[in-house]
């Protein structure tokens, strides 16, 4: 009874509302509405290049932060960097290869950080 919708679900079919659980894709992974604190988390760094014509970009992954925490630290590595980037995903984006600069801001703002691939 908690779906409205009747019949097979296709493969792409997702349900999005239900009358147990409310409003489904408030649910989904991505910006938090309470940031965790620093020492509660651990942030990957991540170089990808692929799907990117060649150019490389450090990616931020594991983040726990609402979405103003997150845009705040996206603004101040993309600075550091002297760098553009963006928010995709609930990863932090910053184009080339940053990551051991990333890694000492993360560590001073009190992170855990990997550092993933090679």
């Amino acid at each position: 009874m908690g779906n409205y919708k009747k019949g097979k679900m296709s493969s792409h079919s997702r349900l999005v509302w239900s009358s147990e659980e409310g409003d489904l894709r408030k649910k989904s992974s991505g910006p938090q509405s309470v940031s965790k604190p620093p020492d509660e988390q651990s942030v990957y760094l991540h170089r990808e290049t692929h799907g990117r014509g060649g150019k490389v970009v450090t990616l931020v992954k594991g983040l726990e932060l609402s979405e103003s925490d997150m845009s705040a630290l996206a603004k101040r590595l993309k600075q550091a960097c002297g760098s553009g980037g963006s928010i995709k995903n609930g990863e932090i984006e910053i184009q080339g290869e940053h990551r051991q600069k990333i890694a000492e801001i993360l560590r001073g703002l009190g992170y855990r950080v990997k550092i993933a691939g090679g």
